[in-house]
């Protein structure tokens, strides 16, 4: 194949429905479709699980993690065991212990900023609903 025929394999058909999905849309209501962020354009109230989710996974982790290093920690102080082996458990307990109250921190303090978070966007649509009944009387 030369040079000059690659370009001409390249091609695509425009009639072929394939084409049709590449080719950008010039028309704003398939802007408003196609937008991916949460915007105006959804209106749908997200029920409590929606919205706090992904604090609530965070802070069950991080639990989950806390606890373990918790137990760790215990058994290398609690048990008699071979130096080698309390020592890797006195190091491993607090690491996991530290990390898992990270992790718990991290959703606790995240909860609060939803909550902020969703009474400005309350705040705005209010003022936006206002704005639009003054000014089209």
């Amino acid at each position: 194949m030369t040079m000059e025929e690659l370009p001409k394999v390249l091609e695509v058909d425009e009639s072929s429905p394939e084409s049709k999905d590449l080719l950008p849309s010039q028309t704003a209501s398939s802007l408003c479709i196609s937008s991916r962020s949460e915007s105006v354009w959804t209106t749908t109230p997200k029920s409590n699980w929606e919205i706090y989710r992904k604090p609530i996974v965070i802070m069950s982790v991080g639990s989950a993690i806390l606890l373990f290093g918790v137990v760790i920690t215990c058994l290398a102080y609690l048990l008699n065991m071979n130096a080698k082996t309390t020592a890797v458990l006195k190091m491993t307990g607090p690491a996991f212990l530290s990390l898992g109250l990270m992790t718990v921190v991290c959703g606790l303090v995240w909860v609060p900023i939803i909550k902020k978070k969703q009474k400005q966007r309350q705040k705005s649509n209010f003022f936006q609903s206002l704005k639009f009944f003054l000014l089209n009387r």
